[in-house]
C-alpha cells in the first residue's frame, strides 16, 4: 500500500533532519512545568533538546531555585506567564500542592493547548475536587489529562520525563503513542 503524497514528504523531511541534512523545524512549542520537582527539572532539560521553550511555574520562589541551579536556562515565574497562548503544553508535576486548584484554574482560563497532571490512575484525582470547589465547570475540568505520558513503566524522574514528553509529542503530532501505527 502506497502512502499518500503528504506522508511521503513528511517522511523525507523527518529523515533529512534525523541524518543531520536539514535543521529541525522551529516551532512555537512552549512547555510549562508547574511546581519545582526533580521531574520538572528533567522535563525542562529534555524539553529544551526537543525544541520546547521551557518555563517553570513555581509559586514559591524558594523552591524554584532548587531546580534552576541544576538545569539549562529556562524562564522561572511565580505567576501565570503573560504570553501563553493555545500552543503551550502544561505539565503539573506535583498533585499534592495546596495551590493546585488555583494554578490549574488560571491555566485553563489561558486556553493552553494541553494540560496534564502527574499521578497514578488509582489515586484520587485531587485536581478535580480542587477545581470543582473553585466553581470550574465540569467540561473545563475534563480538559485536564490524568494520567499522562506513555505507559512504559517509568519509575525514576528521568523516565517519567521521557514518558511524558513522548506522550506530548505523540499528541501534538496526532499519533496514538505506544506501538500502534
Amino acid at each position: 500500500m502506497a502512502l499518500p503524497d503528504t506522508h511521503v514528504h513528511e517522511a523525507d523531511a523527518a529523515c533529512a533532519v534525523a541524518h543531520g541534512e536539514a535543521a529541525p523545524p522551529n516551532g512555537d512549542r512552549t512547555l510549562v512545568a508547574v511546581f519545582a520537582s526533580p521531574v520538572a527539572g528533567y522535563l525542562l532539560r529534555f524539553g529544551a533538546d526537543l525544541g520546547f521553550r521551557g518555563i517553570l511555574l513555581e509559586p514559591d520562589p524558594g523552591l524554584a531555585g532548587k531546580v534552576r541551579a541544576e538545569e539549562p536556562a529556562f524562564e522561572v515565574t511565580s505567576g501565570l506567564p503573560a504570553d501563553l497562548d493555545g500552543a503551550a503544553d502544561v505539565v503539573v508535576t506535583d498533585h499534592h500542592r495546596p495551590e493546585l486548584g488555583t494554578v490549574l484554574r488560571d491555566l485553563l482560563a489561558a486556553r493552553s493547548r494541553w494540560i496534564g497532571v502527574m499521578g497514578k490512575p488509582y489515586h484520587p484525582a485531587q485536581h478535580e475536587v480542587a477545581l470543582a470547589g473553585l466553581g470550574v465547570p465540569a467540561e473545563e475540568i475534563a480538559r485536564v489529562h490524568r494520567p499522562i505520558g506513555l505507559n512504559i513503566g517509568s519509575r525514576t524522574p528521568p523516565e517519567i520525563a521521557v514518558s511524558t514528553l513522548a506522550g506530548l509529542i505523540a499528541d501534538r503530532n496526532g499519533r496514538p503513542g505506544g506501538f500502534t501505527f
